[in-house]
C-alpha cells in the first residue's frame, strides 16, 4: 500500500512540474492590469471564442484554425462579421469603464453623402495599458511588435494588421493556445466587428451615394 501511494504521489510529481512547464506568461497581463480588469479581458476573450465557435463546445485553437477564413473573405465577409453586435454591445456593458477605456475609444468620422455627418466609430487608445500590454509582450514576440507598431500608426484596428494566415502559419508567434494570444485576437476582430457594424447603414448611403452617376 505504501508502495502504491509513493508511486501515485509521484507520478501526480511530474504531472505538476509538466504543468508548470508548459504554463503561459501572466507577467505582462499581471504588469498592466488590476486583477478586476483581468477578469473584464477573460470575459472578452470568452465571449469572442462563444461567437467564433457559434456557442459550440469546442477550444479556442480549434474553432480558429476550422473557421473558413479564405472562403469568407473572399465572399467579401470575414468571419468576424457574424458574430452578433447587439451582444458584442452588450458585453461592453459587462465589463468596466475603466477596462474599456484602456483599450478602445471613440473617433470622430465624417461622411460626405449625400450630406456631411459626423459620427463616432471606436479606435485604439494610444498608450493606454492594452498597448502597455501589447509593448511588454513583443520584447519576446516580434509579431507583437510589429501588430503594435501598426495600431499606433493607423490608430485603429485594421484588417490588414493580422491577416488570418499570419496566425494560422506562423504557430510559433501566434500560439493559439496561449491566453495572451487569445485575448490580442479576440479584442482585434471585436474591434473590427464594430468597426463593420456601428454605422453600417450610413456607411453603405454613402457608398451608394457615390456609386450613383452625376447627372448635373
Amino acid at each position: 500500500m505504501k508502495k502504491t501511494k509513493l508511486l501515485i504521489f509521484g507520478i501526480l510529481i511530474l504531472q505538476l512540474n509538466f504543468s508548470c512547464k508548459t504554463q503561459y506568461s501572466t507577467t505582462e497581463l499581471n504588469e498592466n492590469f488590476t486583477s478586476e480588469q483581468i477578469a473584464d479581458l477573460k470575459k472578452i476573450t470568452d465571449f469572442f471564442q462563444e461567437q467564433m465557435c457559434l456557442k459550440m463546445e469546442s477550444d479556442f485553437k480549434t474553432c480558429y484554425e476550422r473557421t473558413p477564413h479564405e472562403y469568407l473573405e473572399a465572399t467579401g465577409n470575414g468571419f468576424w462579421t457574424n458574430i452578433n453586435f447587439e451582444e458584442q454591445k452588450k458585453l461592453y456593458e459587462q465589463i468596466s469603464k475603466s477596462t474599456f477605456d484602456e483599450i478602445w475609444d471613440f473617433c470622430e468620422t465624417t461622411y460626405f453623402h449625400p450630406n456631411e455627418t459626423k459620427v463616432k466609430e471606436i479606435c485604439a487608445v494610444y498608450n493606454g495599458k492594452y498597448q502597455k500590454f501589447l509593448s511588454d509582450l513583443g520584447n519576446s514576440n516580434p509579431a507583437i511588435a510589429e501588430y503594435l507598431k501598426k495600431i499606433q500608426a493607423s490608430g485603429d484596428y485594421s484588417y490588414s494588421n493580422i491577416r488570418y494566415w499570419n496566425v494560422l502559419n506562423d504557430k510559433k508567434h501566434f500560439d493559439l493556445n496561449d491566453p495572451n494570444i487569445q485575448l490580442i485576437l479576440a479584442i482585434h476582430y471585436l474591434s473590427m466587428n464594430d468597426q463593420e457594424s456601428r454605422n453600417n447603414e450610413l456607411r453603405e448611403k454613402a457608398f451608394e451615394n457615390l456609386r450613383k452617376p452625376n447627372r448635373e
